[in-house]
């Protein structure tokens, strides 16, 4: 398995590689007097989806913290009606006397 990543590593980076060497042509970037910046295609475009990530893993962790929560409260509704069962069990009935042989 090991091996696998290794390759699977190596291939992401020569991608990587490729990529920002065969897209080297500036893009002119502006937004009213804030920003007024010359940036390489692979460069906002990496920007980008690294941006993404970081959304989508604010996002997931989020989703976990609800999600635990959740389990929490079913959790302890769990034991509540567990509790609730068990008082309402008759106890075991234990027989004293013996049977005549």
């Amino acid at each position: 398995m090991r091996i696998v990543y290794l390759i699977l590593v190596i291939l992401f980076s020569f991608f990587i590689v490729t990529f920002s060497l065969e897209n080297q042509t500036k893009i002119h970037l502006q937004y009213y007097q804030y920003l007024n910046i010359n940036v390489p295609t692979y460069m906002l475009i990496f920007a980008s989806l690294l941006f993404g990530v970081i959304i989508t893993a604010f996002w997931g962790i989020v989703e976990r913290f609800r999600l635990n929560r959740t389990i929490r409260r079913l959790n302890k509704l769990v034991r509540e009606m567990r509790k609730e069962n068990h008082a309402n069990d008759e106890p075991p009935m234990i027989d004293d006397f013996k049977k005549p042989q």
